[in-house]
């Protein structure tokens, strides 16, 4: 026989299921505007049916039901999308950091402009005419001198602060490898959480949501690949299980563990000499800084071995994904594999710049004779940007004439000053200046491409990203309406049970005895 006060038990689940649902759509209006919250839902299910199936259950004519239960608590995530938006944070990633490093540049390299290394050239040949006209006055010689001198610093002056950057690009890198190893560890961190709360039961939503977006922000310098592992015990059917994070290499080979449960690894960014990239003076060589050598991956721990001395597996450029993740464009920026690099290679052409220059220059200088009548020589000193110079000091020492003892001649200046039209094989067959200008061109065109990946990048990214919040963001138009919903909901379980209250008094207060 049912129960007299089975109604009231079905709406007192009613009311506590109702409960949970104003409870949770509270929960996601808070959260309506925190970074990473994904709302959530109560899965509502009927409760089993009465009687229960066995050899002495009663029968009925059909089940009756006994109500409702919350069975899980469920964040609304889509898998496929979340993929798509991390593939697309790893190429706009990349794309925004080469943006910046190329527009560091450029803001050294600005042509056309007044100070610049063109105007310079420019301002030095025309010095040589009032040589040229007027071979016998020091004053135009000492002007050809200081016009001279103003060039080379210039020159000493980008790279300079081609290097400056360039090691700032390489502190970069050790910090951005920090940064990595902080979301590892935060990482792990969270998974313990979850191992620790999923076998009882439970279902953690907030820490998947927290760890999740840890795993956003590191498809920002990586690309990673990530596999769930259930808990085991009590875990529900909607718990989601610790996360394991691996790198997979772009030219094949072992995948390489950094997040396993509540282990994970420590990455460490070294150069060819095997030293940590900081970018310091003190790992500055003659020709630049040392190269990207290796990201070394430590033993899996908690906490994890020190990388340096423990290295289990190295991460070399040609494993890392072309056009993928922050970490690869500052590398490529800073400089790897023989010299290759947008900071390494600019810096290289300016010193074949710098050294046919000198090279040249000095040759012909030595061929004619200063005002003494001694023979030329070297006008600049130096074979790089870095340290060119003018060498002479004194303006009778400019060999402006083709002849020995012949003061007014100005042969060897002459042709001095049409070095500025020759062209020259190891400059791509182009002048002095017009090869500087093709340095500056080609930045131009890498930067304007930089720029339109970016903008395509982010133009995606952002599509993404709005496909994404349409599904698990928090709309408050719609959990205003869920809130009434589960209010009057609330209000028509309380009725019920008001009802059934009713029925009983009638039936233990208003029944009687027969005939009295």
């Amino acid at each position: 026989m049912r129960s007299t006060f089975m109604g009231l038990e079905a709406s007192k689940r009613g009311l506590f299921v109702q409960q949970s649902a104003l409870y949770t759509t509270g929960h996601n209006i808070s959260n309506a505007n925190t970074l990473g919250y994904s709302r959530q839902r109560v899965n509502m299910q009927a409760t089993p049916g009465y009687p229960y199936p066995g050899l002495n259950s009663p029968t009925y004519p059909g089940h009756l039901g006994t109500g409702v239960e919350a069975g899980s608590i469920q964040r609304i995530r889509d898998q496929f999308i979340d993929r798509q938006y991390r593939q697309e944070t790893n190429k706009l990633g990349y794309w925004e950091s080469t943006t910046q490093s190329i527009s560091q540049m450029e803001d050294i390299m600005t042509e056309p402009s007044e100070f610049g290394i063109n105007q310079a050239f420019t301002d030095f040949w025309k010095s040589m005419e009032d040589v040229i006209d007027n071979p016998k006055d020091t004053a135009g010689r000492q002007v050809m001198i200081s016009k001279g001198q103003a060039l080379a610093e210039a020159f000493n002056y980008m790279d300079t602060q081609l290097k400056l950057i360039q090691g700032n690009i390489g502190n970069e890198i050790n910090v951005s490898t920090e940064k990595v190893n902080s979301i590892l560890k935060q990482i792990a961190a969270i998974n313990k959480q979850i191992l620790a709360v999923e076998p009882n039961g439970y279902v953690p939503n907030d820490l998947y949501d927290a760890r999740d977006l840890l795993v956003d922000e590191l498809n920002e310098y990586i690309p990673v690949s990530i596999s769930m592992v259930e808990s085991g015990g009590l875990a529900k059917d909607v718990a989601e299980g610790s996360m394991t994070i691996k790198f997979k290499p772009f030219e094949g080979g072992p995948e390489i563990t950094l997040v396993d449960g509540k282990n994970y690894a420590t990455l460490a960014t070294t150069d060819t000499n095997g030293a940590p990239i900081d970018g310091d003076v003190d790992d500055q060589t003659t020709n630049g800084f040392a190269e990207f050598g290796a990201i070394n991956v430590s033993d899996l721990g908690d906490p994890p071995a020190d990388a340096l001395t423990n290295a289990v597996a190295t991460i070399d450029y040609n494993t890392l994904e072309p056009s993928k993740g922050k970490l690869l464009s500052l590398v490529d920026a800073y400089g790897h594999s023989g010299g290759e690099g947008l900071y390494p290679e600019m810096l290289k052409k300016l010193d074949v710049l710098v050294n046919d220059f000198i090279t040249a220059f000095n040759e012909q200088h030595k061929k004619g004779f200063d005002l003494d009548g001694a023979p030329g020589v070297d006008f600049f000193s130096g074979t790089s940007a870095r340290d060119i110079k003018v060498e002479i000091t004194d303006p009778k020492q400019i060999a402006a004439s083709g002849a020995a003892g012949e003061e007014g001649n100005n042969e060897n200046i002459r042709l001095l000053a049409q070095l500025h039209s020759d062209t020259r094989p190891n400059l791509q067959n182009g002048t002095f200046q017009t090869y500087y200008k093709s340095l500056t061109g080609e930045l131009a065109v890498k930067g304007q491409e930089a720029i339109r990946n970016a903008y395509n990048s982010g133009t995606l990214h952002l599509q993404i990203a709005n496909s994404r919040a349409s599904m698990s963001s928090v709309s408050l138009d719609e959990e205003m309406t869920n809130m009434i919903t589960f209010q009057q909901a609330y209000n028509a379980n309380a009725r019920m049970i008001t009802v059934v209250d009713e029925i009983l008094e009638k039936i233990i207060n208003g029944m009687g005895r027969v005939g009295l």
